[in-house]
């Protein structure tokens, strides 16, 4: 019997967003919902749709997916967002080049398929904070991305510390540190279904710039 890959989907209020995205997961894969503290419903709309779900009251992206990988049992792992801006169908090439051991981390690169999708202003920040670690690390980085493969428990080593926004650019830090090859898969980028906690406020993306700074600013260091 073949073991389903899990899916960790960190999750503040995306009871919108969720029914959809978890009826088109492909066989062959598990929705391992993280809660972070959603007021809208969101954990029995998941449970509803056939996810594991965790509850993460510490609220930050670092903090709901680490939670997600600590509860998941699969060798390979996908972390992406619950706001249905990836179509699940992408999966399996994002794994594709983990499970064949020619990547070790492979970062989905958003094609957006609409003005709508990605926001110009986070689109630019995007653009400048993926040259900054390229520059720095050498790797061929040119998108955070909303959606990454790994092996779980390598994930688990390198020990990522950041539990709000800056989580994505500790990993590559440490991921680069450790020796690991990074692939970029392009995955097509629809707009979200709900309103963003980041590009859709003020506040939210704050914190995200904030955050990231700070983990680039103690690399250099």
């Amino acid at each position: 019997m073949t073991v389903p890959i899990d899916v960790v989907f960190p999750c503040l209020n995306e009871a919108e967003a969720l029914p959809v995205l978890l009826a088109a997961l492909p066989p062959g894969y598990r929705a391992i919902v993280v809660d972070n503290g959603s007021t809208d419903g969101s954990a029995d709309v998941a449970l509803l749709g056939g996810a594991v779900v965790v509850s993460e009251p510490r609220r930050g992206y670092g903090a709901a997916v680490h939670a997600g990988l600590t509860a998941a049992t699969s060798d390979l792992v996908l972390v992406c967002d619950a706001d249905g801006t990836i179509d699940p169908a992408e999966f399996d090439a994002l794994v594709a080049p983990v499970r064949a051991g020619t990547a070790d981390l492979a970062v989905g690169r958003r094609r957006p398929t609409s003005r709508q999708a990605w926001p110009v202003p986070a689109r630019v920040a995007n653009l400048v904070l993926a040259w900054m670690l390229r520059s720095r690390t050498g790797l061929p980085l040119r998108d955070l991305g909303p959606v990454r493969a790994a092996r779980r428990g390598a994930l688990l080593e390198l020990e990522v510390s950041d539990r709000r926004s800056g989580y994505p650019v500790e990993l590559v830090l440490r991921a680069h540190r450790a020796g690991w090859r990074l692939s970029h898969v392009d995955v097509a980028y629809h707009p979200r279904i709900g309103r963003s906690k980041v590009t859709g406020s003020l506040r939210g993306y704050l914190t995200a710039v904030r955050d990231t700074r700070r983990r680039l600013a103690e690399a250099a260091r």
